[in-house]
């Protein structure tokens, strides 16, 4: 079985190849095409998952090496895979979602002209992730880790007309390729270090290794997390990936290429279990960032970006919890799948309702789309239902035990953890509740566009309604799936290890407590805006809600700290190379230019000048040598 495990990233990858090279002939049958190759590949894994089931938890790991890339003395490199239970999640979460995506996208893109090239891009995402899943050592990682960066420039930008678009996609690329001059900085640590860059031998040599020098390195893995997870500081790019086409949204930056940073911290968890500050640094990382996309979302108005902060939110639930360690591993891993379903299920749906009110994004525009939507609205709401924890849903599941987990954590870290979860727990159920009243309750409020043209809401093709009822089914049952005899945690076990966590006040305390807590959260979006009129233009609103819609000013402290302190490194470094670098170059050549000029005179070509100088010089050495005779 392991000869398939290649064929996992060839479909999408001969998909890719086809229909970018094919040319205008393949225009219409394209897009069906990079579908039945998407899901060749989620037939695949299922095949793969099914024999991984027939085996010992201890034999369920399968590698293939197709050949050496880079034989250099003891520099090796193979381009070869491993497939084991956490690369085994990730490529049924992204082939199984990415096939429905497809999809999805047959309808949403049915008028675009440029159709065909849209699903090469899916195609090339699909099998640039799947290689960086499966990759068993950090550098072929890492070319999985550059083609996804790519294919998410290319569909972030895919509607380059918009100017907006185009700056989307261009800051996109280059935040990410911050956190990107991390990991490539992590792999030199390990090969330095090491003596390779397998996962393996990486692994079974940690404690050969100082602590300074594996905190150095997790430190690097953790900034190339923290870009193509949008996490803090390199989260600025994730709201503005919301100009590319739903489908992006739902795919890239919901269910997979944003999950990268979760799995790289739990592979390389041997690394991280040996640097405890490290640790420390990644759940702060994503205690802060679960509070930063929580409250950004509450005050965005356009409904994609509200849904993009909070998956930055949702993240940072997931990195906290592998921050935790190996009490953390698997409920981040869990919560990654189940937000999978539930998000990607909210895009798509953010996508149908946009797809009925002519591309409008604005939900004070919206309003009592239930009566127009039913299906959007049903797959829509159990998404929402899902993603604030209501019991026996999926989010219930999966965010209770990261909850739990930072309870656990002990001592009055694990209180403040614990606190700081059970906050990003009320602010989601408030913001969510927002969007679910904004959009499908109360009065009508869309007026005509700026063509005249006034929205007609109706229902979506089924060919997008689908795949929102199969991703609707996953947000309900996925999670208690997952947790029934902890069967989720036990398969995850020999590649994560496990450990239980003791939290000070319970589980039962504290589900009771994530329970009050949404439930505040939804009575207070209920008051805020269920109970008073909309209005289509936005009051003056308060410094914190201005803050907020201005995503806490990141993108301003990314201009003075990064943008203004590049410049005035840049500066400094010109004055320095100028007066310092440049004097010493300058001023050694010309003093030898002097001295070589002032020399030179003494070659004027007149033979009595010579006969002077043989003259003087025979003189004083019949000095210095009676001198010498005479002392």
């Amino acid at each position: 079985m392991e000869n398939l495990i290649g064929l996992l990233i060839a479909a999408p990858l001969l998909g890719a190849a086809v229909l970018l090279c094919g040319g205008r002939r393949l225009d219409k049958a394209g897009h069906w095409l990079g579908t039945l190759l998407a899901a060749a590949s989620f037939g695949i894994g299922v095949a793969l998952f099914t024999d991984m089931l027939g085996r010992g938890a201890d034999d369920r790991t399968l590698y293939q090496k197709l050949y050496t890339w880079i034989p250099v003395e003891s520099f090796q490199a193979d381009v070869a895979f491993q497939l084991d239970q956490l690369s085994m999640t990730f490529v049924l979460l992204i082939t199984g979602v990415g096939t429905l995506i497809h999809v999805y996208s047959i309808g949403y893109m049915e008028h675009d002209e440029r159709r065909r090239r849209f699903f090469g891009y899916l195609n090339l995402f699909l099998a640039a992730m799947l290689l960086l899943v499966l990759a068993d050592n950090y550098l072929l990682l890492y070319v999985g880790w550059e083609g996804v960066g790519l294919a998410s420039y290319l569909l972030i930008g895919f509607w380059q007309h918009k100017p907006s678009a185009a700056t989307a996609a261009k800051k996109a690329f280059l935040v990410n390729r911050v956190g990107d001059m991390g990991l490539s900085i992590a792999i030199m640590l390990l090969f330095t270090t090491f003596g390779t860059f397998t996962f393996g031998p990486v692994f079974a040599s940690v404690g050969n290794a100082t602590e300074g020098k594996l905190t150095a390195v997790a430190l690097m893995l953790l900034l190339a997390a923290c870009g193509k997870s949008a996490q803090v500081p390199l989260q600025s790019w994730l709201g503005d990936a919301m100009e590319g086409p739903t489908p992006v949204s739902a795919l890239i930056h919901a269910a997979t290429m944003v999950t990268a940073g979760v799995y790289l911290i739990t592979r390389s968890g041997a690394i991280f279990n040996a640097a405890p500050d490290a640790q420390t640094a990644v759940v702060v990382v994503g205690g802060v960032t679960l509070l930063f996309g929580a409250i950004v979302g509450c005050a965005k108005d356009d409904i994609k970006k509200a849904l993009a902060g909070s998956t930055m939110s949702q993240i940072g639930y997931m990195i906290l919890a592998a921050g935790l360690g190996p009490i953390g591993y698997a409920f981040a891993i869990m919560h990654l799948v189940t937000h999978g379903f539930f998000k990607a299920g909210l895009f798509l749906g953010a996508g149908s309702v946009m797809h009925g009110m002519n591309d409008e994004v604005d939900m004070r525009r919206y309003g009592g789309l239930r009566k127009f939507m039913p299906i959007t609205f049903v797959t829509f709401g159990l998404g929402y239902l899902a993603i604030i924890g209501f019991p026996g849903l999926s989010g219930f599941w999966s965010k209770d035990k990261i909850i739990e987990a930072a309870f656990a954590k002990g001592g009055t870290e694990g209180w403040i953890l614990g606190a700081v979860t059970l906050l990003g727990a009320a602010i989601t159920a408030f913001y969510m509740t927002r969007v679910m009243l904004l959009t499908f309750f109360g009065e009508k409020r869309w007026q005509p566009d700026a063509e005249g043209h006034e929205p007609h809401p109706h229902e979506s093709p089924k060919s997008m309604t689908l795949p929102m009822v199969v991703l609707a089914f996953g947000s309900v049952f996925a999670g208690a799936l997952f947790s029934f005899n902890e069967s989720f945690v036990k398969w995850l076990e020999p590649v994560t290890s496990f450990e239980h966590g003791n939290p000070p006040i319970g589980a039962a305390a504290i589900t009771a407590s994530t329970v009050v807590v949404l439930l505040i959260g939804v009575g207070l979006a209920y008051v805020q805006y269920g109970r008073k009129p909309v209005p289509v233009v936005a009051p003056r609103a308060s410094w914190v809600t201005r803050a907020a819609r201005k995503d806490l000013y990141q993108d301003d402290f990314n201009h003075v700290v990064l943008v203004r302190g590049g410049e005035h490194l840049t500066r400094s470094l010109v004055y320095v190379d100028h007066s310092l670098v440049d004097g010493v170059v300058n001023g050694t050549a010309a003093s030898v230019g002097g001295a070589s000029g002032r020399l030179r005179k003494l070659q004027n070509g007149y033979a009595r000048s010579y006969a002077v100088s043989m003259f003087g010089g025979t003189a004083i050495l019949i000095a210095a040598t009676l001198l010498m005779r005479a002392v």
